[in-house]
């Protein structure tokens, strides 16, 4: 296993940071009370109930996977890669479901749009990032032990 360069482990601790709080996000959106959502604008409250289960549990990959797979390229694990296409794919299939099968894109606007590409280049880079990682030596491509 070769050492990484020099901004490798800042570039995976901001991606840590980045995923940390998109779990952060997730929680608060899950933790709402009907207190708190009663609050809301009659648009998001609609946009709130018409999400499906599906969608919710594609979110929560998404985030928990980055954060888990972040955690693995800091530690240089063999893991991080899978994890990381865990969340990509929980990315689009939250999109889908948010964009496609919502009317999210007009309760939201262009805000939302520009937000989800961020999270979805971020997770393309993470995904390419950990495949470097892997073809670089700076995480092992196989070993024998569980890593």
């Amino acid at each position: 296993m070769s050492s990484p360069p020099k901004w490798y482990m800042p570039v995976t601790i901001a991606a840590l940071l980045w995923n940390l709080l998109g779990c952060l996000a997730y929680l608060s959106d899950v933790m709402l009370t009907p207190d708190d959502i009663a609050k809301m604008s009659a648009d998001l409250q609609e946009l709130y109930a018409s999400r499906t289960a599906w969608a919710v549990a594609a979110t929560a990959i998404a985030v928990w996977g980055g954060a888990a797979g972040s955690l693995g390229l800091i530690l240089r694990k063999t893991w991080a890669l899978p994890l990381l296409i865990a969340s990509l794919a929980g990315i689009l299939v939250q999109d889908f479901g948010l964009f496609v099968l919502t009317n999210a894109a007009s309760v939201a606007g262009p805000a939302a749009f520009v937000t989800q590409g961020i999270v979805f280049v971020v997770g393309i880079g993470l995904v390419m990032l950990a495949r470097s990682a892997k073809a670089q030596g700076w995480i092992p491509k196989q070993t024998a032990s569980m890593n």
